[in-house]
């Protein structure tokens, strides 16, 4: 039975909990949204535009402690260290989750309309100049090395949906200001980029920051914008460490109804579903081949190669890891074994559906 609410789409209390685990709910202007359907998605896109800009951090909201009227200045590298500078707009974008129209394992076609307006961090050249390649999903993978700082320019491009964005990093060192997460009333400028307005980040890739993490947007809106496409990953290496020869990243998540305002959800790789659209993987036989999976949505996934296996954090060997929400995994190895393989996510009703690929290794 559906939970009850009123017209405006706000729940209850005791609605609460049984919605939270049926779809999605946004909490907008202190009230919990149900968001079943694309109808639901625009009243909560409604409210989130509605939202005034917080005060910050010097004005001392009701309730502020001395903590909150602090003040950072920017970090700079490390002896060593560079500083590592991009400029991204998150903008919308009408995005076709199959644009080949055909799941190329299984044969058959993916029957339309699929297309909808999809939101995504697309990098640019120096000063917003111009973008640099299409938008992507997941928006550029932004790198670093240990001493390094990231300097990510941030401009909330969107002429659509109005509504403030943030970028919010996982696994590098930041202070507050550049925490970009939406706090209410003790939210600080990086946690509220208006539509038109840009802020500058600043994080710093320290020695517990080596690894691969998600970024995604932690604005008043941040679970259907994050739904939406507003994810993307960074990596940061030891210094001087080098690259594998082949490496790749692959967010496992869905687009659900509400966010497409299709009958059905699209289990996707990378905002696209079913091989042939999906990402196909290269490699030949020597390479080092690492390909890093993050869980993109609320579901938990698992990751699958076939003919491979590699072992994990514990040395271990692998083939068929779970990743949860916003976790990773790497699967790693030196290529030994040409031909054309399969790689899905392992939870059947998600592999069928279309969270699936190629992988191809020439000898």
């Amino acid at each position: 039975m559906a939970a009850a609410h009123d017209e405006t789409g706000a729940l209850g209390r005791r609605d609460f909990l049984g919605v939270a685990g049926a779809g999605l709910v946004c909490t907008i202007g202190g009230r919990a949204l149900e968001v079943r359907t694309q109808a639901d998605a625009a009243r909560a896109d409604v409210a989130a535009a509605a939202l005034p800009k917080p005060p910050g951090a010097m004005s001392a909201p009701p309730g502020s402690l001395p903590v909150d009227r602090l003040t950072f200045a920017a970090p700079g590298p490390q002896p060593g260290g560079v500083a590592r500078e991009h400029w991204i707009a998150a903008r919308t974008v009408r995005w076709d989750p199959a644009p080949s129209g055909r799941d190329a394992w299984m044969k058959r076609r993916i029957p339309g309309p699929r297309s909808f307006r999809a939101y995504v961090y697309q990098q640019y050249s120096a000063g917003f100049a111009a973008p640099i390649g299409p938008a992507t999903m997941p928006g550029p993978t932004l790198e670093a090395e240990v001493g390094d700082t990231l300097v990510v320019h941030v401009r909330n491009a969107d002429e659509r949906l109005r509504q403030a964005i943030t970028l919010h990093p996982h696994g590098v060192r930041y202070n507050p200001e550049y925490d970009g997460a939406y706090l209410g009333d003790f939210t600080r400028a990086g946690g509220f980029i208006a539509p038109g307005e840009e802020f500058t980040y600043t994080w710093e890739a320290t020695p517990d920051s080596v690894g691969v993490w998600p970024y995604h947007d932690h604005g008043p809106n941040h679970t259907l914008n994050t739904f939406r496409g507003l994810f993307g990953a960074l990596i940061v290496r030891p210094r001087g460490a080098p690259k594998p020869d082949r490496e790749y990243v692959l967010y496992l998540h869905s687009f659900p109804p509400p966010v497409t305002g299709r009958a059905r959800a699209f289990q996707c790789v990378n905002g696209r579903t079913a091989a042939g659209n999906t990402p196909t993987l290269t490699a030949k036989v020597g390479d080092e081949v690492a390909i890093h999976v993050i869980g993109g949505d609320s579901n938990h996934h698992t990751f699958h190669v076939h003919g491979h296996r590699w072992p994990d954090a514990a040395g271990r060997p692998v083939d068929t890891p779970t990743v949860g929400p916003n976790e990773v995994v790497t699967a790693r190895w030196r290529e030994d074994n040409p031909g054309r393989w399969l790689y899905h996510c392992h939870v059947f009703a998600h592999q069928d559906a279309g969270m699936a690929g190629w992988y191809i290794v020439d000898p």
